[in-house]
């Protein structure tokens, strides 16, 4: 079976923008806005193609399995970064305008990972840095996989 079952997935598509700094310590963000203000230090992409509320049903269902985590990839620029997030009963997965991965358990309409492994301020500098540029496309795919799929393996 290998790592896990791909149970649902989504790419979601943004554009960078001169006032991403992805300082935040416990959100990571992506908004359908199309400006952003230095005090959206969460921020790492706008103008996104999709919002919460603009996943698929399949999707937001299995975000809400806890025997499910979330892989989240980002690229842009040439670089790559990757994070894991767990999903919740709680993921409504309504929010109109934003897509939202948290460090915390805090769940609201945007939200679509809680305890994840990174937030904006860990990720690679070099995404980061390429996302300043208002030319700058991040994609960002999205994986639920199936817990109950992974083998342990033998040593």
């Amino acid at each position: 079976m290998g790592l896990g079952m791909i149970v649902a997935s989504e790419i979601v598509r943004a554009k960078g923008h001169p006032n991403v700094t992805a300082k935040h310590k416990t959100t990571l963000e992506i908004t359908r806005d199309c400006d952003l203000t230095l005090r959206g230090d969460c921020i790492i992409g706008v103008n996104a193609d999709k919002a919460a509320s603009n996943l698929s049903s399949d999707f937001k269902a299995a975000l809400t399995s806890p025997r499910n985590i979330l892989l989240i990839v980002l690229e842009a620029g040439g670089f790559k970064d990757y994070l894991i997030a767990h999903g919740s009963r709680e993921i409504t997965a309504t929010d109109p305008r934003r897509i939202i991965i948290r460090r915390s358990s805090y769940v609201e309409p945007a939200t679509i990972g809680v305890y994840a492994t990174k937030a904006a301020g860990d990720l690679d500098r070099g995404l980061v840095n390429s996302l300043k540029s208002g030319d700058a496309v991040l994609t960002v795919k999205l994986y639920v996989l199936r817990l109950d799929d992974i083998e342990p393996v033998n040593p």
